[in-house]
């Protein structure tokens, strides 16, 4: 990408933070040169706005976010919600019915209210530790199923505790292929999370990203996109510019415009000083 965008989208955890789950000086530098030459910087995630609120010190982003993997769109700041598209209870009810009955033992949890509730199977919270939701297990509920499955979402996630994500993932992808599941009523991804994530049909990180450009009247021809995760490959293939960076999983590699050094590498600040003609002090 040779001209400069208007706004950049990005992933967080895998590609813009390192594996701490930190953001190093260079990144946040190159993050600030970006906001100063007038580009807009979008975090786009997984996450929730709790999850956001505690890296707000550190990245400096407080304007729009799209979370829940383009679930909705917020304001950091003001709290304004730009769009969220839910997932309704009847779907998420028949989804849950027809993987309990394939696959016992799943543990699941709904994001409700612009992802300020977390409503919590029992024993879910067992299997989960703070870093998965930046939510303490121990405040987490412990609902009966169908309180989880009672209300229309703007994410479903659920887990196993000796299935992994991916091959939870792929579990319930062989449902939707052999026609148990109707695949044309959700949207099922992974984030690199120990748990697979379930949206309303449509919704995508590029569905939101297209959501919010169209609100800010920015084409997606000016939009550079940064990712590693499943769910970063329809926003990168979206996007103007979609770099994923060198840890990124291969499906997303393939269709990348441009591949940049890992997230421990900093490869999202390489690519911006780059872009911005600027060096920064390594």
């Amino acid at each position: 990408m040779r001209s400069i965008p208007r706004l950049i989208a990005t992933d967080l955890d895998h590609t813009l933070l390192n594996s701490d789950g930190g953001v190093s000086a260079r990144t946040r530098e190159a993050l600030d040169a970006a906001t100063a030459a007038g580009i807009t910087v979008v975090p786009a995630t997984a996450r929730n706005p709790v999850g956001l609120r505690h890296l707000h010190p550190v990245l400096g982003v407080d304007r729009w976010a799209l979370c829940s993997n383009g679930a909705f769109g917020i304001h950091l700041t003001t709290g304004e919600l730009l769009f969220a598209h839910e997932i309704a209870a009847e779907v998420v009810q028949q989804f849950v019915t027809v993987l309990d009955a394939a696959v016992p033992g799943v543990r699941y949890a709904s994001v409700r209210d612009a992802g300020e509730r977390f409503i919590a199977q029992e024993g879910y919270a067992k299997l989960a530790t703070f870093h998965d939701h930046r939510r303490d297990p121990a405040q987490m509920t412990a609902e009966p199923l169908d309180v989880v499955t009672g209300a229309a979402a703007l994410k479903l996630v659920f887990r196993h505790d000796s299935i992994t994500s991916a091959e939870l993932y792929a579990l319930a992808r062989d449902l939707v292929d052999t026609g148990s599941l109707d695949g044309s009523r959700f949207e099922m991804t992974l984030s690199g999370a120990p748990f697979v994530e379930v949206m309303a049909s449509g919704v995508s990180k590029a569905s939101g990203l297209a959501t919010l450009c169209a609100r800010l009247g920015v084409h997606a021809s000016e939009v550079l996109a940064f990712g590693d995760g499943l769910n970063d490959r329809e926003m990168l293939v979206w996007a103007g510019h979609g770099v994923a960076v060198a840890n990124a999983d291969a499906e997303v590699l393939a269709v990348a415009d441009e591949v940049t050094a890992s997230n421990d590498d900093e490869g999202v600040a390489r690519v911006i000083e780059d872009l911005l003609g600027k060096t920064v002090a390594r």
